[in-house]
Order: structure tokens, then C-alpha cells, then sequence
């Protein structure tokens, strides 16, 4: 056992390893190790069963745990002071409590159950209030009023740093437990008492063998066979020696019952039985036999001897035969049934009586909210839930007609405890939930120095410190640089070399190692606690390397000239220098106008992860000159090179203008103007008309201007004015004559083309004039047209009269249509009124006939009865 402080600065794992290379300037108090003058007296009998006793390494820990200051009450979850007064537990647990806490809750039990025997009217109730933590009762008077010590003969003991905290400091002397009369030899100590270590002789449980054993020990077994006289007293026990009596005997045999009549194999303990067979032997009278079971010596004398009475106890007869009936008396049997109030209606009667009363009481329900007459022997209940809160204060009863003593809680109380790791697994309850009677083991990595703490305190506690050295080895680079350092509790301090790892590129990580750190074990881990961190800028140990934090100077995504920067090398991280980008586009006709940015052609990082952008694509139209020389521009964006040969297709006209030639751009540029000018042309007639008369150019397809076109050879009609003479001149000879006479040929429409050139003659006039009788034989127009509107009109009137006679019929068919439907709807409800009508009045008469019935039923029921 090691002595540890009672007040301790913080422990960490960066304070154990800084402890060790340099001296510390706190000055602790420390208790002194109060093991050795506990146990003096105890060792000076006996010092090899130290640790073997059980309740030895109770009374240890519990003085670790005191030397140690994480003694802390069950209750209120708080530290136990030594100047604390305090009350333990004398039967079970031992635990120890502050002593207000332990009367609050003494007060707040007996008061509970002071309240439950009133709601159940109970009659002087023995008010108990149970132990925290190993829930033995303890009556009202025994609760806890002053401050004793461990041994209960000192009250108020005074704090002193030289014993054990609320320990009076006298050997205890409290009765040792079996009873053997010898005295706890132990100074004042909490926990239960050892066993008796004195030296004395005793006998085993079957008393074959005799040794010197310890006191506390002296019954024991000698692991022989028990040989003792058993229950039987023929056989013995063959059981290993052994505590107590011995066991039934179990050898079988063959064995008679009580009559003698059966013979069964049974075992020894269980040979006197009894068969299920009746005696029937013959009584005494001579006329009955025995009607009892199995049984042993003489059956007795015959029962329907002596003075015998009439079933119902009534009338007494004396002096008559076995043999003869007793006569019914004719009275009313009033024997008093199995309800206890009535007695049996009926008269006088053999056998047994009706097991149901029959009796039509009045009976109320067990809450007393139904009246109601019935049978005494049924039993009334009503539907109703009882709404009384339950003991527990939360819950309702909800039980069907309930009594008013509601039953106890069934729910689990559930509620998280003060410990905040467990919830309560009583049953729901009032007041506060017993406390969590768990504990919690904290030790160092190794275990050697451990203690107990209850639950719910193990975060606010701090671990114990060990003076061996940490057994786990270092897992970083410096494994053999590292200087060792003391037992610790959770994982091992981080190493505080440098760091000095290259990074990929080129620099050494100058920070502190932050290599793999070992893990810690977990049974002894705590809950971590927020702590500030003084080295924010330093990495977790276990992970990697931080990024390189060496300045660098790069220039931006464009590479221009004079916009470079300072920057954190492992910034990765492009800039731009909001410059033009200026790179030729690729066209080879601009340049880009885009921001810097980085490009996909240069070997750059964003590049060489595809994230470069390329420049802007050109979207101007191609503005270059085509060779041979063409109307019509480039269909292409700007581009390199030469542009491709025109493929556009453009009409031109023949000479005559009677046809359109379609050449392409390229084909028709590249030839010369007389080759033009002979793909031009139709090589048919020219199609064109000559200018001083009606007629076409009789030439091939020509350019330019048609050819004397005066000495036009074709042959002309000329007629007079009446157009009656006619002769045909050259075209020529025409133009002559127009000429001649002072007009111009070129004014005169083909119609009237040579018309008046020739004179009249006499048989011209003679045909100007009409005659006058043709005009009478012409008939009037005007006539026809009116018998055409006659026969139109009456065609007209026919087809209005058929459709008037068509609407008459249609709206008289619509009215027979509209009174058939009427009288369809009229009969549908008259159908639906008759059927409900009749239908109710069957309802009645079968409801009538079912009453009667029922009532039959109960006639009859009741004559029987």
C-alpha cells in the first residue's frame, strides 16, 4: 500500500513527464500510512491471511479511498470531508453517508410510508426507512441522531491528521461475527470486522478429525464421508462431510402400506405411506364395513350407533337399528349455506346442501358506485376505472371498480438517478430515487494503485499516481531519445522533440512530434475533461505533418513579368494579377482578353490537374480577303490559313433574258469575259423585241443591242378601218407607211398593228349599217327571269311549311316523353313509402313476439326454481 495526497494539484500526462526532469516546489500534506497501526494487533496473531481475508481488503480500500480524499456520499454525490460528521451503514454495505444527508433521508422514508398506512388505514404501522445503498430496513427509532465514530464509543470524535478520519483511534472491540466471544482486536475502522484470528482446536461437521484452525475459520470439512446415523436408524450418510443435518435417506426397499395391503418399491424416507384403496373391513355391528382409507390399527366402532338425528339436526332419534334410514323430520333444513348470511329454503334433506345462494339481495359494487339487485352469489362489479393516484404520486389506478386500496405502482420508475449514468430500476415511487449503488474503479495504467468511488463522482475525481515507470512504449521516430516517466493514468504524454520530418517539398517540419501516440487502456480511462489548449498552434499527436509553413515566391496563373508574390509554401493556392491575358489566340488573327488566368498549354500545377482555362474562343467573322477575288465573305470564324474556295452558287441571265444560268462562285471568276460571255448565252433565238415593231430578234442569243432593226422582214397583215380589205406588206414597208403618214410605228399596239393603213372601198360602207327588223325578233330577258323567281318562291314556301309541321311533332312527342317520366317517378316513391311503412310494422311485431317470448322463458325458469 502506498500513501497518497489528500490534496493534489491537477494531473495530467504533460505534468508527470515535466515532473520527472524537474524538481517540484508544491509542498502537499500527506497522511501517513495508517495500515500498519490498524493492523498491529491484528498481524501480531496471525500475519499470513492479510490479503486472503475478504473483509481485510474491504477495510484496505475504503482506507485508500480516505487516504486518497475520494470518499464522497452516496446522497448528496459530494466529497466527505474528515471533519464531516457521518453515519455508516452496521449491516450490509458499510457505506458511509454525511449525517444530514442520512437523517433527510431517513425523514423523507418513515414520512412515506407514514402516508401510505394512512391511505390504506392501516393499524399501527411500523414506519422502516431503508439503507441507500444495500436497502436493509431500519426502524424509525434506530435513525441516526449524533456522530459517532467507527466503533460507536466515541461521540463527536476530533479531527486529528495523526489516525484515520472519523475513527476515535482505540482498538474497536466490537463483537467478532459467529458468535465465538472474542473481540475485534482492530483500532477503530470502518467496514465490517475480520474474522478471528486467535488459534483454537476444533472438530470437523462429521467430528472424525480435530485441528487448530483460526477462530473466525474453526468450522470446516474434512472432505471424508459423513457416515452418521440418518432419520432411519438403519442406514448412514454417505454425503461428503458437510455443514447441518444430513439429507433424507434414499435407499429403496420394498415397503407395505399402512393397511398391508400394497407393496411398493420406495425410498427409505418415504417408506410409511398410504394406499389409495379403502379399509372395508366389517364393523363391530356386523352390517356396515369401515369406510376410511388406508390407515393403521382397529377401524372403531360403527357410526349409525347410539342416538342418531335427522339430517337437519332437528328431532333426535334413540334406540334404532343401524341398519334402518333415520326419517326426514319434514322441517325446513336452516342449515346456513356457503355465503355465510342465508340459510338452505328446502326441507329437511339428505347429502349436502345447494353450493349457490339463490337469495335475490341487494349488493353494492367494490367502489360502492352501482346498486344492484342479483343473486348472493354472484358477484357485482362495475365498469367504471378507479382515477386515485397510486402511491407512487404519478400514475392513476385505472383498475375497474376498485375498493380504494389501489395496489401498489406497477410501472418502473425510469427516472435518470443523480449519478447521470443509470436510470432508476425500482418501482415508480415518491420522493427522491435511491441513490446509485455502483462503483466505480479508477486505477493507474498498470493497476497497481487503484481505488473506489461512487458512481456518477468518477468524473470530478482525480487518478491516483504511481511511483513505478510507465510500462508502454513510445511509438514515434524518437523511441530511443525519449526519456522515461512515471505510472500514469490515460495515455502517455506526447514526445517533445522536433518534429524534423522532410516534406515532399524540400522543407523539415519544425514543429513538435506529433508521431502515432499508443492507446490508452480503456477500463481505466475517465471521461475527458475541456481543458485550454496553451499550444493551439500545435498538431494532435497521431496525426500527420501540418502543411509546410515556409514563404515562397511564386508568380501569378499567367506568368507575367513583375506580378510575383510572397505566399505560404503549402498554400496551393493560384493567383491572379488582373492583368489582360494577351496570348495569341488560336486563330493567329487577335489576342485574349481575358483576366489572367492560368492556361492548359503551360505546365503549371492547376494545369497539370486540369483545372487550367483555356483562352477565348474567337467568334469574329473571317474578314480576309479570297483568292481569286469573290463577293461573298468567309462563312468561317476567323481562322488560320487560307480560306476555303467558294462553294456559293450565283445566277446570271442569257443575253435574251429568256433563261437563268446557276454557275458556282469559284468555276464562274475564274473564267475570262469572252468565255463569259459565250457560257452566257442560250443559243437559241434572241427573244427580244424589236424596237420599231411588234416582232422578235430573228438572231441567235446575242449581247448588246439587236441589229437593224428597221429591215424587219416579217410579213404584216394591213386591213382598212372597217377591216373589211386585208393584204399582207413587209414589216419594213409597214414602218415606211406609219412613217409616211406622220406617226411612229413604235406607239402602235400589236392589235392595231397595219390597221387603217389600206383605204375603204364602197363595199366597205354598205356593211356599217345594221338592220332594224332583226332587232324586233330578239326576245325579252327580264320575263325568263321572272318565272324563275315564281318556281324559286314556291319551292321556298314548300320546304318552311314541312318544317313548321316537323316542330309541332317534335314538341308533342316531348310532352307524352315528360308525362311518361312523371308517372315512372310518381310510382317509384309510392313503391319506397309502402315498403317502409309495412317494413316498421313487421320491425313491432317481431320485437312484440321476441318480448313475449323472453318472457315464457323466464316463467318457466322461475317455476322450476
Amino acid at each position: 500500500m502506498h500513501s497518497t495526497a489528500t490534496a493534489r494539484p491537477p494531473l495530467s500526462s504533460s505534468s508527470d513527464s515535466d515532473s520527472d526532469s524537474s524538481p517540484t516546489h508544491h509542498h502537499t500534506h500527506r497522511h501517513p500510512d495508517l495500515s500498519s497501526s490498524i493492523f498491529q494487533s491484528y498481524l501480531a496473531h496471525n500475519s499470513n491471511h492479510l490479503n486472503s481475508d475478504h473483509d481485510l481488503i474491504k477495510i484496505q480500500s475504503f482506507l485508500t479511498s480516505s487516504r486518497s480524499g475520494v470518499l464522497s456520499c452516496l446522497i448528496c454525490l459530494e466529497r466527505i470531508k474528515p471533519s464531516d460528521p457521518t453515519w455508516s451503514c452496521t449491516s450490509r454495505c458499510f457505506a458511509l453517508f454525511h449525517l444530514l444527508c442520512i437523517q433527510s433521508w431517513a425523514h423523507q422514508s418513515t414520512s412515506l410510508a407514514a402516508s401510505r398506512a394512512t391511505s390504506r388505514a392501516a393499524v399501527n404501522p411500523t414506519l422502516l426507512w431503508p439503507c441507500p445503498k444495500c436497502r436493509t430496513d431500519y426502524p424509525q427509532s434506530q435513525t441516526p441522531k449524533n456522530y459517532y465514530c467507527f466503533c460507536g464509543k466515541v461521540q463527536d470524535p476530533p479531527p486529528d491528521p495523526w489516525i484515520l478520519p472519523h475513527s476515535c483511534g482505540e482498538i474497536c472491540g466490537r463483537a467478532l461475527k459467529h458468535e465465538c466471544g472474542h473481540l475485534c482486536l482492530l483500532l477503530c475502522h470502518p467496514g465490517p470486522c475480520p474474522a478471528c484470528p486467535k488459534l483454537v482446536r476444533s472438530r470437523c461437521f462429521c467430528g472424525k478429525l480435530e485441528d487448530v484452525r483460526r477462530c473466525g475459520f474453526k468450522n470446516f470439512s474434512c472432505n471424508g464421508v459423513c457416515k452418521k446415523l440418518l432419520d432411519c436408524d438403519v442406514h448412514r450418510c454417505n454425503e461428503i462431510c458437510h455443514d447441518g443435518s444430513c439429507p433424507p435417506c434414499k435407499e429403496k426397499g420394498n415397503y407395505k402400506c399402512r393397511c398391508g395391503k400394497v407393496e411398493r418399491e420406495r425410498e427409505c424416507f418415504e417408506r410409511d405411506f398410504r394406499c389409495e384403496a379403502a379399509c372395508n373391513k366389517m364393523l363391530s355391528c356386523g352390517k356396515h364395513v369401515c369406510e376410511k382409507g388406508c390407515h393403521e390399527g382397529e377401524c372403531g366402532d360403527c357410526p349409525y350407533q347410539g342416538k342418531r338425528t335427522c339430517p337437519c339436526g332437528k328431532r333426535v332419534y334413540e334406540g334404532m337399528a343401524c341398519d334402518v334410514a333415520v326419517p326426514l323430520c319434514g322441517a325446513s333444513c336452516d342449515k346456513t349455506l356457503s355465503c355465510g348470511f342465508h340459510k338452505c329454503p328446502e326441507r329437511c334433506h339428505r347429502g349436502s346442501c345447494i353450493e349457490t345462494c339463490r337469495t335475490v339481495v341487494t349488493k353494492s359494487c367494490r367502489c360502492g358506485s352501482l346498486k344492484k339487485q342479483i343473486p348472493c352469489y354472484q358477484e357485482l362489479t362495475c365498469e367504471r376505472k378507479c382515477q386515485k393516484v397510486k402511491d407512487c404520486g404519478r400514475h392513476a389506478c385505472k383498475r375497474k371498480c376498485c375498493d380504494g386500496d389501489c395496489p401498489p405502482c406497477s410501472e418502473i420508475c425510469d427516472r435518470r438517478l443523480r449519478c447521470r449514468n443509470h436510470k432508476c430500476p425500482a418501482p415508480c415511487h415518491r420522493g427522491a430515487c435511491a441513490p446509485c449503488p455502483l462503483m466505480v474503479t479508477i486505477s493507474c495504467s498498470c493497476g497497481s494503485t487503484h481505488f473506489e468511488v461512487p458512481c456518477g463522482t468518477e468524473a470530478e475525481q482525480k487518478p491516483p499516481k504511481c511511483p513505478k515507470q510507465c510500462r508502454i512504449a513510445p511509438l514515434c521516430k524518437h523511441q530511443s531519445n525519449c526519456k522515461p516517466h512515471r505510472c500514469h493514468y490515460g495515455a502517455c504524454p506526447p514526445c517533445r522533440l522536433i518534429c524534423d520530418a522532410e516534406y515532399s517539398c524540400g522543407h523539415n517540419c519544425k514543429l513538435r512530434c506529433h508521431g502515432p501516440k499508443p492507446p490508452s487502456i480503456p477500463e481505466f480511462t475517465l471521461k475527458p475533461k475541456k481543458k485550454k489548449s496553451y499550444h493551439p498552434t500545435e498538431p494532435t499527436p497521431g496525426s500527420p505533418c501540418p502543411p509546410c509553413p515556409e514563404l515562397v515566391v511564386r508568380s501569378c496563373v499567367g506568368h507575367h513579368i513583375g506580378a510575383e508574390k510572397t505566399m505560404v509554401c503549402s498554400n496551393i493556392a493560384e493567383f491572379s494579377c488582373d492583368n489582360l491575358c494577351g496570348n495569341p489566340l488560336p486563330c493567329g488573327n487577335h489576342y485574349c482578353t481575358y483576366v489572367c488566368h492560368a492556361l492548359k498549354s503551360h505546365s503549371s500545377k492547376s494545369a497539370a490537374h486540369g483545372v487550367g482555362e483555356a483562352c477565348e474562343e474567337c467568334t469574329l467573322p473571317c474578314q480576309k480577303e479570297r483568292d481569286p477575288a469573290c463577293p461573298h465573305p468567309c462563312p468561317l470564324r476567323c481562322h488560320p490559313g487560307d480560306c476555303p474556295p467558294c462553294e456559293a452558287l450565283i445566277k446570271r441571265s442569257c443575253h435574251c433574258g429568256s433563261m437563268v444560268h446557276v454557275f458556282e462562285c469559284l468555276y464562274f471568276n475564274r473564267m475570262s469575259e469572252k468565255e463569259r460571255l459565250a457560257a452566257r448565252s442560250c443559243k437559241g433565238p434572241c427573244h427580244r423585241k424589236l424596237p420599231n415593231c411588234t416582232h422578235l430578234c430573228p438572231e441567235t442569243c446575242h449581247p448588246g443591242s439587236c441589229a437593224s432593226p428597221e429591215k424587219c422582214s416579217k410579213k404584216v397583215t394591213v386591213r382598212c378601218k372597217c377591216q373589211t380589205l386585208k393584204k399582207e406588206w413587209l414589216c419594213k414597208d409597214v414602218q415606211i407607211a406609219y412613217q409616211s403618214v406622220g406617226s411612229d410605228s413604235k406607239d402602235v399596239t400589236k392589235n392595231q398593228y397595219g390597221l387603217g393603213l389600206l383605204p375603204c372601198d364602197s363595199n366597205c360602207k354598205s356593211k356599217m349599217k345594221v338592220p332594224d327588223a332583226e332587232l324586233h325578233f330578239r326576245p325579252s330577258k327580264p320575263q325568263e327571269e321572272k318565272e324563275l323567281d315564281k318556281a324559286n318562291v314556291t319551292k321556298r314556301r314548300k320546304r318552311r311549311q314541312r318544317v313548321h309541321e316537323n316542330e309541332s311533332i317534335s314538341r308533342f312527342q316531348k310532352i307524352v316523353t315528360a308525362i311518361k317520366w312523371g308517372l315512372l317517378l310518381l310510382i317509384i316513391v309510392v313503391v319506397i313509402i309502402g315498403s317502409a311503412y309495412f317494413g316498421y310494422k313487421g320491425l313491432l311485431w317481431l320485437s312484440d313476439w321476441m318480448n313475449e317470448y323472453e318472457t315464457r322463458q323466464r316463467r318457466s325458469r322461475y317455476s322450476r326454481i
